[in-house]
């Protein structure tokens, strides 16, 4: 019976899956629609978010704050409902962070019920992550069935970056939450046509946005095409309720927005990332086309150094390969070959519809990654990794339930080849690390492929190579980021540029070895890790003990260091002192420079000039007397003066009007020596 556009797409057991392109079958029989609800279903679904919970909280608090400059702004809303609402660094709302606040309001609220702490803060992360998987689940399988859907969420779990971003506490993690969200509700949208789940849809994406700005919109395409093409009724009542969709993208997102563009200048805290003090150019400057533009884009800078230099291949380099690459593969092969299967398909056809989402979320946000030549994180790869594993449990799916035939099983063993063969070069990459696995895995596709191709016959034997074959391929394409999620759940992480699996540059920017962007496990004192090292050494940025010399972290080519102020027991003692007198305990420059500051003493709000990389909080000498004359900043640190002023840009992020502070604070007070630091205490002028 032909399929009729306006038909309402239900969730269909999975047996009613293996229908030709462009057919409709008829109800399932009893039976099948019995095997569709399978009694190991919730065992194994309460087994997948079971251990992906006990993976994700898993000695969580051993990254101690992770990325001080968040964690920083976390405390900072425990103790200000304006910092809270504005997202800023510190409790006295000096600047903001360079990100809209949602994710630091999920932070921000646990931590202002449960007492800010690593455990506070970093717990809504990884549920953040459980709920993920379990969404992933909830979606896959209302179209492609139970084991689909299970598959899917495992694939998910199992991505090392995505074990990395929700154990960690940058915004990453409510991003991936709100987009899976967006795609579960979009997705029974086009099964009923209801308007309610276009606005469900609009609100998750405009949460998402509230998270990060312009990168949760790199969904969009794929989402607006899919629901066009699967939608019941008209073409125009679908094309309205896509602009009832916008529409409440414009709401959920634009009310923050607007409010703090209107809000008087003077009367919020100076927006991080605009030079010109502007929402809107953070949002279209440096969170949105300087990403992609690099520096030839407003607001732009480049950062090649973070991901490798742009280019299609970019996602498989030393870098962010073995982030969330392992499955590409068997997901690009399953976009091609199901595409090309269903191109005569009438347009709701399910697995077209979601070859259409899945493939052009990945394609859309993979393209934004691999080309942007502005600054490219490695983690921001954790956004793929629903696309990827939705599309590689479909892809294996569909070879499953075609197996009788052998172009499907010819494909089938060519997926797993290749993903083999691609988890092999990757885990090459980290000769020391678990060496036995490179050839073990390779070896186990091999003999999975030949085991999938072998000819099934009637007998009970044959049929049993087949299964044995396909589950040691599963295994075979899962080995490999299972073993980088397990080092890298094992692994404390800290700084600001974190990295997944064992690393394969050393100390450089990957994780393990207390380099850049990771270190080892911050000294507690009792739930708040101490920011001093053994015997009160101070720590360095990343967390590694600096031996009482303030140390710099190694950052992208051309951009010099960031992170170089250590924090001692002394200059911590000295600026709790009088603390409540001020409004700033101190002024020194850099957000990574005043968040140390901020956790050492317990939230004392630091102003930090030049913010997080020189591109906001530039204020002029005349402004920063004022304060002075006010009394409202205690003490000037003036370490980053010095070739830092403004953030790690090096001599990109220094003004004249840094300098002019710089000059100004040492000729009308004495520095005091405090650890190798000099500190000035501007309360008493010379």
């Amino acid at each position: 019976m032909p399929t009729t556009i306006d038909e309402p797409m239900t969730a269909r057991p999975l047996a009613e899956l293996s229908w030709r392109p462009g057919t409709e079958l008829p109800p399932a029989p009893l039976q099948e629609r019995r095997a569709s609800n399978p009694r190991w279903r919730w065992p194994a679904l309460i087994a997948l978010l079971t251990v992906t919970a006990v993976a994700y909280l898993w000695d969580l608090s051993a990254s101690g704050f992770a990325n001080s400059f968040y964690a920083a702004a976390v405390e900072a809303g425990t103790k200000s409902w304006k910092a809270f609402f504005f997202g800023s660094l510190d409790s006295s709302s000096f600047i903001t962070v360079d990100k809209p606040p949602a994710s630091l309001w999920v932070m921000e609220i646990t931590s202002r019920i449960f007492g800010f702490s690593s455990w506070s803060m970093l717990v809504p992360e990884a549920l953040a992550g459980v709920a993920s998987v379990g969404l992933l689940y909830a979606t896959v399988k209302r179209w492609f069935g139970e084991a689909t859907g299970l598959l899917a969420g495992a694939m998910l779990a199992v991505t090392p970056v995505a074990a990395l971003m929700f154990r960690f506490n940058n915004p990453d993690a409510l991003l991936v939450l709100c987009l899976v969200a967006s795609a579960y509700t979009l997705v029974r949208g086009c099964e009923d046509g209801k308007t309610r789940w276009a606005v469900a849809t609009g609100a998750f994406l405009g949460l998402a946005f509230l998270t990060k700005m312009l990168q949760a919109f790199t969904v969009l395409p794929a989402f607006f095409l899919a629901y066009f093409l699967l939608a019941p009724g008209s073409a125009l009542r679908r094309a309205k309720q896509l602009a009832i969709t916008t529409a409440t993208i414009v709401a959920s997102a634009g009310w923050w927005v607007a409010i703090v563009a209107l809000w008087p200048a003077g009367a919020r805290p100076y927006i991080d990332g605009s030079p010109d003090n502007s929402i809107l150019n953070l949002i279209f400057g440096y969170n949105g086309f300087g990403r992609l533009l690099g520096s030839s884009g407003p607001g732009g800078s480049g950062g090649a150094g973070f991901s490798g230099a742009p280019g299609i291949f970019r996602l498989f380099n030393d870098l962010m390969g073995g982030q969330a690459s392992w499955l590409i593969p068997a997901a690009l092969l399953t976009l091609v070959a199901g595409l090309a299967w269903t191109a005569r398909s009438p347009r709701r056809d399910r697995t077209r519809g979601a070859l259409v989402l899945w493939g052009g979320w990945l394609l859309v946000t993979g393209g934004a990654f691999s080309l942007g030549k502005g600054i490219i994180h490695t983690y921001y790869t954790v956004a793929l990794a629903p696309a990827i594993a939705a599309l590689a449990a479909i892809g294996a799916t569909l070879v499953w339930q075609h197996r009788q035939q052998f172009g499907a099983r010819a494909l089938g063993a060519f997926a797993i080849v290749a993903t083999a063969g691609w988890s092999y070069a990757l885990l090459d990459r980290t000769p020391s690390f678990d060496p036995w696995l490179r050839p073990t895995v390779l070896a186990a596709g091999l003999l999975a492929a030949a085991a999938v191709l072998y000819q099934p016959a009637i007998s009970l034997g044959s049929r049993r190579i087949l299964a044995a074959g396909a589950g040691l391929g599963l295994a075979a394409s899962l080995a490999g980021p299972l073993a980088y999620t397990a080092v890298t759940i094992s692994t404390a992480h800290t700084g600001s540029v974190p990295s997944a699996g064992p690393g394969t540059h050393g100390g450089g920017f990957g994780s393990g070895g207390g380099g850049f962007g990771s270190g080892g496990r911050p000294p507690g004192v009792g739930n708040r890790p101490s920011p001093l090292g053994k015997d009160g050494a101070p720590l360095g940025f990343g967390g590694s003990p600096s031996g009482g010399t303030p140390t710099a972290a190694p950052g992208p080519a051309g951009t010099g260091s960031f992170g170089t102020l250590a924090t001692d027991k002394t200059l911590v003692h000295l600026l709790e002192g009088d603390a409540g007198h001020y409004r700033w305990v101190a002024a020194t420059f850099g957000s990574q420079e005043a968040a140390t500051l901020e956790l050492a003493t317990g939230g004392g709000p630091v102003m930090a000039i030049g913010g997080f990389d020189g591109e906001g909080g530039n204020i002029t000498l005349a402004q920063f007397e004022l304060y002075v004359s006010k009394g409202e900043i205690h003490y000037f640190i003036a370490s980053g003066a010095a070739g830092l002023s403004g953030g790690p840009a090096g001599g990109a992020g220094v003004s004249n009007s840094d300098s002019a502070i710089t000059a100004w604070v040492e000729s009308h007070f004495t520095a005091a020596t405090v650890d190798g630091t000099a500190v000035y205490n501007l309360a008493s002028p010379k």
